[in-house]
């Protein structure tokens, strides 16, 4: 028991809505156009959560070789600095992890081709590399642009394209909806960790450019996913639903709250999960308004 509630623990699965929200939402809009085609959606979802997973331990098993997971500083307790699993068992739940997507993603490359290929290989390529070796993403602070476009227009319009072979602007701008919330959860990890990140070596933008920086990185990402309902209706001219998912930034107001005054862990690590849940739901009534 002890072993799976550390595979759980490692998996983090808050952050897996940031790998759930685009497909369902590409999927929807499929739906909408007539293109719907589940089997080509159930690869998309499995190849978008196993390369979140795999990034996830794969994250967890560079931090502990780095020893980035030993300077503290209210980071989570790695499962492998916990002594609950060990870092080859890690190293093999990654490979196995970006396996299964690779497996996944092979269907999508058979129905819709090389496009389908170059999507699955970066997207893999990128999640191996978000903190692996001296010029990781996550080192570089390319982390911020790695996850707006992987989990926004990449993996939207990709969901799209796999069942329609096809793509539009409304659906590549309704990926910037997912992926501005995406930021917006890897930025509170940014700024619960910044003096973590900063004695390591690692470059975010948040040690780059300090905290008040980065809690206005949070409220402009919040803002701008709730701003794309509204230009896509500007663009098509229907579906008035859609711009309920705009209102919801309401709900996020004690979440920006929160990351405009407080410097503990515990609570960034509350706005981390409550921010994942935020997505989904802005997410859900999206999809909802091209579904009706």
């Amino acid at each position: 028991m002890k072993k799976i509630v550390a595979w759980f623990n490692a998996i983090r699965p808050y952050s897996l809505l940031a790998s759930i929200a685009p497909v369902v939402v590409g999927t929807a809009i499929a739906y909408s156009d007539g293109f719907f085609h589940w089997p080509s959606a159930l690869s998309a979802l499995i190849v978008a959560v196993f390369i979140q997973i795999g990034t996830n331990l794969s994250n967890d098993y560079f931090d502990f070789k780095s020893g980035v997971d030993r300077l503290g500083h209210g980071r989570p307790t790695s499962s492998i600095l916990s002594g609950a699993l060990t870092s080859s068992e890690i190293k093999v739940g990654f490979v196995l992890a970006f396996a299964v997507a690779a497996v996944a993603a092979n269907t999508l490359v058979i129905r819709a081709g090389m496009p389908a290929l170059i999507i699955a290989v970066v997207s893999i390529v990128a999640g191996l590399l978000y903190t692996a070796g001296r010029w990781s993403l996550a080192r570089l602070g390319l982390g911020d642009l790695f996850v707006l476009v992987f989990f926004g227009p990449v993996a939207v319009a990709g969901t799209y394209y796999v069942q329609s072979f096809e793509y539009n602007g409304a659906v590549i701008l309704s990926g910037f909806m997912t992926g501005f919330v995406s930021v917006a959860i890897l930025v509170v990890n940014n700024l619960r960790d910044i003096t973590t990140d900063a004695v390591a070596g690692r470059k975010t933008l948040a040690v780059r450019f300090g905290k008040k920086f980065t809690r206005m990185e949070y409220l402009f990402c919040i803002l701008a996913a709730a701003s794309v309902p509204v230009i896509v209706h500007h663009m098509t001219g229907e579906r008035l639903l859609m711009l309920a998912s705009s209102f919801i930034v309401f709900f996020s107001i004690p979440l920006i709250h929160d990351v405009f005054t407080t410097n503990d862990p515990k609570v960034f690590n509350r706005v981390l999960a409550l921010t994942g849940f935020f997505l989904l739901v802005q997410s859900l009534v999206y999809s909802l308004a091209w579904l009706l």
